[in-house]
Order: structure tokens, then sequence, then C-alpha cells
């Protein structure tokens, strides 16, 4: 719901109007939302209580710094540790993506599933959960900024010369390729901000 903006930045969070609406218990609610505190997505005021964190502009440029590092690295390990059965899957979620009439948030959705595979292939459950934080921020800001204006079509097709490169194995070539997949992204969100905001952020 933070993700998509159904519950935007600054809206005041109600344990009790979330237990209401998704259907579950008080202990639920509050371990997520704890979670979501620690993960940067929710704001604790004390005294005042909890708000949907604000996407902060100036901080975009460490989001997309932090992506560049560490998608590369486990895009390294997959190629070192991946099996045919991740590449046989990766294979089968682009392959669906390709018909006609996808609509941007089922591509983002492939783009996504794309992403877990390459975490999965890692084998590293640390690098993993840090990596959904990250990837759950960058589609926030697509929803902020991109929704009506991102060619999400390309950031699959990019997907398809990535599979390759972890199908050959070969470690550099392929982060390269993802480093390049990640800049993509953060050079729509720069363009997208040029046209509302102005001069383009600093890197």
């Amino acid at each position: 719901m933070i993700v998509r903006l159904e519950l935007a930045p600054g809206d005041v969070l109600r344990e009790d109007m979330l237990q209401d609406h998704i259907g579950v218990g008080r202990t639920p609610v509050r371990e997520a939302l704890q979670r979501l505190a620690r993960d940067q997505f929710v704001t604790v005021i004390p005294r005042r209580g909890m708000f949907v964190a604000s996407i902060d502009v100036d901080e975009l440029s460490t989001l997309y710094e932090t992506r560049a590092v560490m998608e590369p690295y486990a895009a390294r390990l997959a190629c070192l540790r991946g099996a045919p059965r991740h590449w046989d899957e990766m294979a089968a979620v682009i392959e669906e993506s390709l018909r006609g009439g996808v609509a941007p948030e089922q591509l983002l959705a492939v783009d996504r599933r794309c992403h877990e595979i390459i975490w999965t292939a890692a084998g590293n459950r640390f690098l993993t959960d840090t990596l959904d934080m990250l990837y759950a921020h960058s589609d926030r800001v697509w929803h902020m900024y991109l929704a009506d204006v991102a060619d999400t079509r390309h950031a699959v097709d990019e997907h398809i010369v990535i599979l390759e490169l972890l199908k050959d194995g070969d470690p550099d070539t392929c982060a390269a390729a993802v480093e390049a997949h990640v800049r993509s992204f953060d050079d729509q969100v720069r363009a997208a901000l040029t046209a509302r905001l102005g001069p383009p952020l600093t890197t």
C-alpha cells in the first residue's frame, strides 16, 4: 500500500484502521509497522504517532549508488552459483511478458521477479533481504515519478540480455549489464525530476 501510494507520504498510520483494512490482528500489524520503520518506509514521531515516510529527493542518488553496488555483486554471485532451473524460470517470466497488451504495472512486476530470481541464484539471504528492501524503495519512486512516463518495456528487454550473460557465466560482463540496468532507472527518475522540479540532482 505504501509502495503503490495507496498510503501517501505523510499519511497517518493507525493500527486499528490497518487491522480492519487488512483483516489481521494487532500483533502482525504492529510487527509489520516496526519492520517498515526499520526499513525507512514509516516514520515514528514520539507523542504524535506513525506516518508514511516522505520520499526525499536528495536521497535518491544514495538509493541509486547503493543498488549500483549491490545488484551487480548479486549478479556476480548468481553467475557462479546459479543453476539451469533459475535461468529456465527467468526465461519463462520474460516470455510471459512478451505477449501483447501487458500493462506497465505488470511489466514492473516482471522486472522485480527477474531481480528476485537473480538474488535467489546468488544464494545469500542477507544480500537478498537488503536488495528486497532497496527494490521496494525504487518501486515506490517509480509509482511517485515514473508510472505515467517510464519505458518499462525497455527494462524488461534489458533482462533478456542479462539472462544470456547469466547463462554464459561471465561475472564481469553480467555485473556491468546489471549496473547499466540500474543506472537506466536512475536516469529516468532524474529526467522526470528535471521536468517537474528544474535542474537535475547533483551526483
